[in-house]
């Protein structure tokens, strides 16, 4: 009876803890992103409560984003609770080892990974959509634009006072493949229709392979190999699809299959999503191993000596994980072993912890 008493304490406690922590969080992003949205209006005439509502909008993907450092410190002071009020002792002395209040909180924290993945993670790239839509409107730069749709790759791209609109069906490596153009002046007016088989866009001067052109009335002139001026190359391209935030898992999963169709580089979706299914064992291990290092170390130290081990620990997860997802990116290991390897080094020294935190 004792030990139910004591789990239900420890899940409203965590519980309790990760709510105020997240709160205090959201209040410090908030205030930190409110400066950047200022700073974004200054020049801009506009209502004053934009960069409020912007801020609101914004927020809560970057506490998705962060929340696996909150669990850390949440579990962190749940400890320190509970070795304060000696209730640790208590639950020990009533047969509730330290791997059975791990392990409780592990089954916690896994839930609510799948509760910020399933429902948390689509309502905030939601508002990150609305976020960037709005913010768009008041970019000054949309003479570039580049977009991909079940009927191939679109770009606009303004250069020399003309106004080109261009679309691929294929990316294939630095190569476009079966490619329009259709090339307009200032007032709009058609000006010349370009189409090519092969496209090499490996630089900002295309090079055009068995390439025909008309401009006005004149007749189709053929060319083998035919010299064509753009902002974009393939680095450029690359970069233009990668705010995968503001769309749902759906969405990236459909944007997949149009990506893997279109012969575009799947990569960073690929990363994207499986962070994302990753994500629930992330905040499981994050409890863990902030819980196994909270049990190892003497409480007769101050609280500012437990919030310094927990930003220490913070930042060397952080580090291992961004070096591996490097090493992902760059194609040096496989995408899945480049986010599911930090979470089985870690997952490694939680269970020999684990193992040896009985002992205590």
């Amino acid at each position: 009876m004792k030990i139910k008493i004591y789990q239900k304490l420890i899940i409203s406690t965590f519980l309790k803890i990760v709510l105020i922590v997240s709160f205090i969080f959201f209040s410090l992003v908030f205030i930190l992103n409110i400066f950047e949205e200022v700073n974004f209006f200054k020049d801009i005439d506009g209502s004053s409560l934009k960069p409020i509502l912007l801020t609101f909008l914004n927020t809560p993907y970057i506490i998705y984003e962060i929340f696996p450092f909150i669990i850390l410190i949440s579990t962190q002071f749940l400890f320190i609770k509970l070795i304060e009020n000696n209730e640790l002792y208590l639950m020990k002395s009533y047969g509730l080892n330290n791997s059975k209040i791990l392990t409780i909180l592990s089954i916690i924290s896994f839930f609510i990974g799948l509760f910020l993945i399933l429902i948390f993670y689509n309502f905030s790239s939601k508002l990150k959509f609305i976020y960037l839509d709005i913010k768009n409107e008041f970019t000054k730069d949309n003479k570039y634009l580049a977009v991909i749709t079940e009927n191939g790759i679109w770009i606009k791209d303004e250069i020399n006072s003309n106004i080109n609109l261009i679309n691929a069906q294929k990316i294939d490596g630095n190569y476009l493949l079966e490619v329009n153009i259709t090339q307009l002046n200032k007032k709009f007016d058609f000006s010349k229709i370009i189409h090519a088989e092969k496209v090499d866009i490996s630089s900002n001067s295309w090079k055009l392979i068995n390439a025909t052109s008309k401009e006005n009335n004149f007749d189709y002139n053929f060319e083998k190999k035919m010299n064509f001026e753009s902002n974009f190359d393939i680095d450029k391209i690359n970069t233009l699809f990668d705010n995968l935030s503001s769309l749902t898992f759906l969405q990236l999963s459909e944007l997949e299959k149009e990506y893997t169709n279109l012969g575009y580089s799947t990569l960073e979706l690929k990363l994207h999503n499986q962070r994302i299914m990753s994500y629930p064992f992330f905040i499981t291990i994050m409890t863990l191993f902030s819980g196994i290092i909270m049990l190892n170390i003497k409480f007769n130290r101050s609280k500012i000596f437990y919030l310094i081990i927990g930003i220490l620990s913070s930042v060397s997860i952080y580090y291992v994980n961004y070096f591996s997802v490097i090493l992902g990116q760059n194609e040096k290991i496989p995408v899945s072993l480049s986010i599911w390897m930090p979470i089985f080094i870690f997952g490694l020294f939680s269970s020999i912890g684990m193992v040896k935190i009985n002992e205590k």
